[in-house]
């Protein structure tokens, strides 16, 4: 992914300067990132660290892949459709959607991956591998957990219950710096208040404000659609939500470059910020309306095609897992349609 699709916007962070030095956390998390010896461009790939809906299950990019079709559908079948995998990873998701399109579709499609890792050897010939999403989309953009890692400044309350900005050393040692100020302070009061409390803590999610409407503003005739953990303006957490992840394990955030540095999207706050019409879902919600439920198979069928019954259960306890309450159904997801009617239009269950 490229920086500016994470967040990099015009201007110095609040706290930058030199490595080494301590810096507001969205410089720190740029360079450990997406720097020349990042976290995202590590062999391994994101799915050495920690696990997507996508590679829960295949039933994700099957429903993605129905989802394109109703995009397809409502834009009137058009000659070329376009699939844009934002935050790519290895390609798991663009290469999952191809392969459970119907033959009519796929021969229509135009996928592209965008990621700032390099291209894998083994991806799909038909993936056009990108830095940055194409400038016109005619189709859908699909942006699964993209947000959560665009980098953003952390503030913390200090004891006269000022948001300061908090400074990071490369070896995650904090400190406060100067208050929060302009834009940064703008959002915060908008969106995220900080009580004059000393200790609570927020993320500014104004980067991710402007690289989701950035992303969406490309998509011409069709739809926009951003996955990730997410909050909205009732369920802030008064201490933030900034993690790492290491080998499959949460871990402290530390900006070297060995982990990913994660947190939660204020959801409202990007859907607010994009180009209008544009709503929130459940994730649940979302793959109910795909057809993705969880229900389990008739036991009838056990008696009649026992293997048919075993595979229908793995698939139910996949989609189980996709939609659970307290797990992956509570992500957020975003609509954006442009030009056409929401695909998902009956789902109506609130991020």
């Amino acid at each position: 992914m490229t920086q500016e699709r994470r967040g990099q916007g015009p201007g110095t962070p609040e706290g930058a300067g030199p490595r080494g030095c301590p810096q507001g956390w969205r410089a720190a998390a740029e360079e450990a990132l997406y720097g020349p010896c990042g976290f995202y461009r590590r062999p391994e790939g994101p799915a050495g660290h920690f696990r997507t809906s996508v590679h829960a299950s295949p039933l994700f990019a099957r429903a993605v892949a129905e989802l394109l079709c109703r995009v397809d559908a409502a834009l009137g079948r058009p000659g070329t459709l376009d699939f844009v995998d934002m935050a790519a990873g290895r390609g798991e998701l663009v290469t999952g959607v191809l392969d459970a399109l119907p033959d009519e579709v796929a021969a229509r499609v135009r996928p592209y991956a965008v990621e700032i890792a390099g291209r894998p050897a083994d991806t799909d010939a038909r993936v056009a591998w990108l830095g940055e999403p194409p400038e016109a989309v005619t189709g859908l953009l699909f942006a699964n957990e993209w947000l959560d890692n665009v980098p953003v400044d952390v503030a913390e309350a200090d004891s006269s219950g000022v948001p300061r900005y908090v400074l990071v050393g490369d070896d995650g040692t904090e400190r406060l710096g100067e208050p929060v100020t302009g834009a940064d302070a703008d959002w915060l009061a908008r969106w995220w208040p900080l009580r004059a409390e000393e200790g609570l803590r927020a993320e500014i999610g104004l980067p991710r404000d402007r690289a989701w409407a950035a992303a969406a503003r490309r998509v011409v005739r069709g739809l926009a659609v951003a996955v990730d953990y997410a909050h909205t303006a009732g369920t802030r957490p008064p201490f933030g939500t900034l993690t790492g992840f290491r080998a499959g394990r949460e871990t402290t955030p530390v900006p070297d470059g060995t982990c990913d540095i994660t947190a939660h999207v204020a959801l409202d706050a990007c859907a607010a910020a994009g180009p209008a019409p544009a709503r929130l879902l459940t994730q649940r919600a979302a793959l109910h309306a795909l057809g993705i439920t969880g229900a389990r198979p008739p036991l009838a069928l056990a008696s009649t095609d026992p293997a048919a019954y075993v595979r229908a259960l793995a698939s139910a306890g996949e989609a189980a897992e996709l939609t659970a309450p307290g797990g992956l159904g509570d992500f957020g997801w975003l609509l954006r349609p442009t030009g056409i009617a929401d695909p998902l239009g009956s789902a109506d269950t609130p991020a």
